[in-house]
């Protein structure tokens, strides 16, 4: 009997060890899952943008061998669908860009990591940062977001157009008046058209904080300018006014979202100016191949306190709680936000660096034309008052109804009062629910 049983442990042996073995095997397997062998990191640019964070990710990959980043590019119209997507399919990456916009609705919903406990341990090194570089990426206590860079809104001009009609812009002080004779002026010298509100929410952001008031009210309920309709009626008569003159850029044209820098008017000399953010300036540039300015945005009353413009975190990166990798991705973010060879590769291109080591080391690398936002940020300084509180959750749909509306006052269906009338009141519709 002792014989027998002995034979079926010899025979089962083999067995057992086999199991052993895959279970060792799979318990391994498991374990570099949770590690984070693999990354998943996805934002929205430009083909500058992108191929400076692709490499970035694979100096990523070389320096921790064993790790893949798979990178998510996008263009910023189709990115936040993307991910809403994702969300419901439980799919998010591990590491996301992030916009000051957006970041709000993120956090109430409990998809954005605590980066506090990671800074803690050391994983991510905010020894370089400022109290004031970390403010705005700090909600209920949580660091949840790290800013990309400095950024500024403002306008891109073609200076040999200006040149060429015999313009010139103080951008300390030149008034929305200034901006209608100017684009008279090139028009009527050049031909060349003006570009109108395309990005309209952030133009009448800019206006209304001029008279001192927010975009959205406090509590996130109603616009914050619901009774001074005027603000934005001004504005929208302006660009009336340059297309009954025939110096206005087709509006339907000049609204179509998503397409490529190369394709912009200002890239193809079929406008002179364009509205965007500073950190876009370069992707503009090398879209237009040629020289462009970037100018403080005008103003009502010649740049008088309260100031527009504010300094705002280009983009955030931020960790997904969802994902099953988050030793991992701090590391990703603190390699992202920090390591000088990366940001050598980044080339501050999504706006002046927060660290004060990368700033440092960046300073004598850039080349001209990011020389040239790190001064435009300097000079723009003391023309801005604080940002306001992140966007209501209801945000994106407020500028969906309100957009539709400038469209049709610039195309000569409605009026001016009319569109800020309805508007307003869709705007307020969607906020109130």
């Amino acid at each position: 009997m002792k014989r027998r049983s002995l034979f079926f442990v010899l025979l089962l042996l083999p067995v057992l060890l086999f199991v052993t073995c895959k279970k060792k095997e799979q318990a391994l397997t498991d374990q570099q899952a949770s590690e984070g062998g693999y990354l998943r990191f996805a934002w929205w640019g430009n083909t500058t943008r992108d191929e400076r964070t692709i490499k970035a990710a694979q100096l990523f990959m070389e320096k921790n061998p064993g790790i893949t980043v798979e990178t998510e590019p996008a263009q910023w119209d189709g990115y936040w669908p993307k991910l809403n997507t994702q969300a419901a399919a439980g799919s998010l990456p591990d590491v996301m860009q992030q916009d000051y916009m957006y970041i709000g609705q993120y956090n109430d919903r409990n998809q954005l990591v605590d980066m506090n406990p990671y800074a803690q341990r050391g994983i991510i090194d905010l020894s370089q940062w400022s109290d004031s570089g970390l403010a705005s990426g700090r909600l209920g206590g949580k660091l949840i977001a790290l800013s990309l860079g400095t950024n500024a809104w403002g306008m891109g001009v073609d200076t040999a157009i200006l040149q060429k009609a015999g313009v010139t812009i103080d951008d300390t002080k030149w008034t929305w008046k200034d901006f209608e004779q100017i684009a008279l002026t090139v028009y009527q010298k050049t031909g060349v058209q003006t570009m109108p509100v395309n990005e309209f929410h952030q133009v009448f952001e800019h206006v209304v904080r001029q008279a001192g008031k927010p975009f959205f009210a406090s509590n996130g309920k109603s616009l914050g300018f619901s009774d001074s309709p005027g603000l934005i009626t001004e504005i929208i008569d302006i660009l009336l006014r340059l297309k009954a003159a025939g110096a206005l850029y087709d509006p339907e044209d000049a609204f179509i979202l998503g397409r490529a820098m190369e394709e912009e008017p200002i890239s193809k000399g079929t406008a002179w100016n364009a509205f965007y953010w500073s950190n876009q300036h370069v992707g503009h540039i090398n879209a237009a191949k040629r020289p462009l300015d970037f100018y403080i945005f005008p103003t009502v009353d010649g740049n008088k306190a309260p100031y527009g413009t504010y300094l705002k975190p280009s983009q955030f990166i931020s960790m997904l709680s969802a994902s099953k990798n988050q030793d991992l991705a701090a590391r990703f973010v603190n390699f992202f936000v920090n390591d000088l060879e990366a940001n050598r590769i980044l080339l501050a291109e999504r706006g002046i660096p927060v660290p004060s080591s990368v700033r440092e080391d960046l300073a004598p690398r850039v080349d001209p034309n990011m020389k040239y936002l790190f001064d435009f940020i300097t000079r723009v300084t003391p023309f801005t008052t604080p940002i306001d509180p992140p966007d209501p959750a209801s945000a994106g749909e407020v500028r969906d109804v309100m957009r539709p509306l400038l469209l049709q006052t610039l195309t000569g269906r409605i009026s001016s009062d009319a569109a800020a009338a309805q508007m307003i009141q869709a705007a307020n519709g969607v906020l109130g629910r």
